[in-house]
């Protein structure tokens, strides 16, 4: 997988869950039935969900959404992935978790697939939500301004 973001997931169902919610995987390794490594290419954004519980409850959950970054490029470290990313948003608690991922479920119904959304959303959603106020909706629109913008950048 040389050359990929590669994420670690594990699921023990109740206890330890790591899973990616959406993102082009273009690889996978089967570790054994709990365990498995994924790869991304350089670019692709994803995200990436992890929740731990006890038998008091849920004791950490948080989601991360990332780009793979490109061999030499500057990363920020990020735990069960390697050798990390570039950090879009990151959020922990499962109410902030949930809020995300219902927002990800909006731009699911628009049609759009929520890896081709604009990177500038991600961080605007990671910016309200941590200060408790409400991310602008993501539109048909807004995704198509993001569409030009990335062509003419290109």
């Amino acid at each position: 997988m040389s050359g990929l973001t590669e994420v670690e997931l594990y699921w023990h169902q109740g206890r330890v869950e790591r899973w990616i919610r959406f993102g082009s995987v273009v690889c996978e390794r089967v570790i054994d039935r709990r365990r498995r490594v994924v790869g991304f290419s350089p670019g692709s954004i994803f995200a990436y969900v992890r929740w731990a519980a006890n038998e008091h409850g849920t004791i950490a959950s948080r989601i991360d959404i990332l780009r793979a970054a490109p061999p030499g490029a500057a990363i920020s470290t990020v735990p069960g992935v390697n050798p990390g990313g570039e950090i879009l948003l990151r959020l922990a608690t499962w109410p902030k978790v949930q809020r995300v991922l219902k927002g990800i479920d909006i731009i699911e119904a628009l049609g759009i697939d929520p890896k081709d959304a604009a990177p500038d959303h991600w961080r605007h959603v990671h910016s309200r939500i941590f200060v408790g106020e409400n991310p602008r909706a993501y539109s048909r629109t807004r995704h198509r301004a993001w569409l030009l913008r990335r062509t003419i950048e290109a």
